[in-house]
């Protein structure tokens, strides 16, 4: 947020600044009372809390605010969607394009406007925030994965998908799907430097029109050929966006 940038740039301060954030999602959510009596203030309270709390999982309009109907709830996501206060981000088959041509719109997740505002909504304790190193290791990943998806939006595209697969006793999720030159790539983003790439490989397999995938995470570049696996940094998320400039690690691995 520009205020919040200022702020910190004049103070030197990041206690002004998580004030400055407070003081933006209180003016949000004051403004909700302007959509009454056509939308429940509570409610839209309600689901714009437990958006920012469930950033990286499968949603399910039922369960974003206790004490409303499912339709209600899907009413109030729909408007702070169209406000721009959230993002969803539906599951879809990455077998052609366009992706938005199967996009599945009971199955989907959500990332907020900005990833400052995000964990100043869920409560984040200030302390933790000011001694942690590595701030997308926090919060089980979800900053890591809230990140992404934003700079995705800022230099890629105005919509964001992802693949899920659900199977009897096995289900698999790839975080994101993008589009570059004609082709598709699966995105998964890890907050630390391993983990599973189960969902990844799985993916690769059964889409054989997918030349690559990409790894985003908190390591150096590097290559997986036999694989088809690409590691970049997180910072280095808008190279996916960017047509001039390869996809490709800078080291290779066998």
């Amino acid at each position: 947020m520009p205020e919040c940038v200022k702020t910190y740039r004049d103070s030197l301060s990041m206690l002004a600044t998580f004030k400055v954030q407070s003081e933006i999602l209180e003016s949000y959510r004051d403004d909700f009372s302007k959509y009454t009596p056509h939308m429940n203030r509570i409610c839209l309270d309600a689901v714009f809390l437990n958006v920012a709390k469930s950033v990286g999982k499968q949603l399910k309009y039922t369960r974003l605010s206790d004490g409303h109907s499912g339709q209600m709830n899907r009413k109030a996501f729909d408007l702070l969607v169209k406000a721009r206060v959230l993002q969803k981000i539906p599951s879809c088959d990455p077998s052609g394009l366009p992706l938005g041509a199967t996009a599945n719109q009971k199955k989907f997740k959500a990332s907020m406007l900005d990833i400052g505002l995000m964990p100043r909504l869920c409560q984040v304790p200030v302390e933790l925030e000011l001694q942690e190193e590595n701030l997308l290791a926090m919060y089980r990943g979800k900053l890591a994965e809230q990140f992404v998806a934003q700079e995705l939006l800022a230099w890629h595209s105005s919509e964001l998908f992802y693949w899920s697969r659900d199977a009897r006793g096995s289900s698999a999720e790839v975080d994101f799907l993008v589009v570059r030159e004609g082709n598709i790539y699966p995105v998964e983003v890890k907050s630390g430097r391993g983990g599973s790439l189960k969902s990844l490989h799985l993916m690769l397999e059964k889409y054989q029109n997918c030349p690559q995938g990409l790894v985003l995470y908190s390591g150096p570049s590097k290559t997986l050929a036999e694989q088809k696996l690409v590691f970049m940094p997180l910072y280095s998320v808008a190279v996916i966006g960017d047509r001039r400039l390869p996809i490709t690690g800078s080291q290779t691995a066998n």
